[in-house]
């Protein structure tokens, strides 16, 4: 698996199989993304090599890493060495071909907003609505 940032500036490379792909609802990762949820697939960090570019490291928690592209912001991986160690969260939204992993499960539904769960039932368009 390949991906990178929104400009191209970082580009990065996976090998092997994720360990999962969650949906997060955290607040946390909605109020960084500023998305309803955000998709993370998980690896460990020897499977991960940054192959153009340089991350940015920004200290979101105690123990929280957030890694972005500084040049155009966009929001690429999660390290948490207490909870995760050794592991490294991909934004799965940055892969090249995002349909190739589907998400397996959501995580921190308890922060979910609520309106989330009925999403399904609005107008939906390939596009954009009609004029």
């Amino acid at each position: 698996m390949k991906g990178g940032c929104h400009c191209g500036a970082i580009r990065y490379a996976v090998t092997g199989e994720p360990i999962t792909h969650a949906l997060c609802h955290c607040s946390d990762c909605r109020r960084h993304a500023g998305a309803p949820m955000v998709g993370w697939a998980m690896v460990q960090e020897g499977q991960l090599t940054i192959t153009r570019g340089q991350t940015k490291i920004y200290a979101s928690s105690e123990h929280g890493r957030r890694l972005f592209c500084q040049d155009c912001g966009t929001s690429l991986f999660y390290t948490n060495a207490q909870i995760l160690p050794g592991i490294i969260d991909i934004q799965s939204c940055t892969l090249d071909e995002p349909d190739h992993l589907p998400a397996q499960c959501h995580i921190q539904t308890a922060e979910r907003i609520s309106w989330l769960a009925k999403n399904d039932d609005l107008p939906q368009f390939e596009r954009f609505p009609p004029g």
